[in-house]
């Protein structure tokens, strides 16, 4: 091999390539989940030292425009990724090229994934470590859908003519995450039509339960702000515990009669 050849190689260019390919359609929290992954050898022989996947999501944060740290400034939205869960296959070797390698893997999808509604975006990267090079990376846009339990909440709503309006990850405190998944409710039909202009629910799963937080608006005037209550104090009067061998319908019963004993 030529001495350029090498040293293009060596800063990825014409190097190997990397596809992960999810066995299944979409994921599920708490699930584990096998992803076959294919790497393909480039122009040259190229040694790989690790196969790294990471589960990301994006969340959004606020942040001050002032670049001195003057804290009362104006804040602007922007757009943060964060790592749920990362593997590591340590299988170090070489790629000739032309060839192909085949690598099996499995990921458990960490509770708490955010559901891929509305705004809310999952993906899987896969990343090639190769010495000296600019990392080829697998970028695949995933689906989540909620677990059973957080499914038989959000059902037992709809059901009750409680249209999903807004979905989105937003920037907390006080959580093992940096975020956490708030959805927005209007009922357009059922019980809640007239005594309610919306609701917001938060939910965060922890290994024995699923809490939930609510806040209702019935005067009107908008929403004082779930998550800011979430961030000033910590706590929240209405907060509902689930445990979680609870059955998906039984738990959206407890919700509906928690909500319609809040007046």
């Amino acid at each position: 091999m030529s001495f350029i050849k090498k040293t293009l190689a060596s800063f990825g260019v014409g190097s190997a390539r990397v596809d992960s390919i999810l066995q299944q359609e979409f994921l599920v929290p708490g699930e584990t989940v096998p992803v076959a992954i294919e790497v393909y050898g480039g122009a040259t022989a190229q040694d790989i030292d690790t196969i790294e996947l990471k589960l990301c999501c994006q969340y959004i944060d606020e942040e001050f425009e002032n670049k001195e740290g003057d804290r009362h400034g104006r804040k602007r939205k922007v757009k943060r990724t964060f790592t749920l869960a990362r593997w590591t296959l340590p299988n170090a070797f070489t790629i000739q090229p032309g060839e192909q390698r085949n690598f099996q893997a499995e990921i458990e999808v960490p509770w708490n994934t955010p559901v891929t509604i509305s705004d809310a975006k999952v993906w899987l990267e896969t990343g090639l470590d190769i010495s000296m090079a600019v990392d080829p990376t697998d970028k695949d846009i995933l689906t989540v859908r909620p677990d059973p339990l957080a499914d038989g909440v959000l059902s037992a709503l709809e059901e009750e003519g409680l249209r999903i309006r807004r979905v989105e990850c937003e920037a907390c405190d006080g959580f093992p995450m940096p975020f956490v998944q708030a959805f927005e409710f209007v009922p357009t039909t059922g019980p809640f039509h007239g005594r309610w202009r919306e609701l917001e629910i938060i939910t965060f799963r922890h290994g024995e339960r699923l809490d939930i937080w609510f806040e209702i608006d019935r005067q009107k005037q908008g929403m004082t702000g779930l998550l800011s209550g979430l961030l000033g104090t910590g706590k929240l009067h209405r907060q509902l515990p689930i445990p979680a061998d609870t059955a998906p319908d039984k738990a959206g019963k407890m919700v509906l009669e928690y909500l319609d004993a809040c007046e």
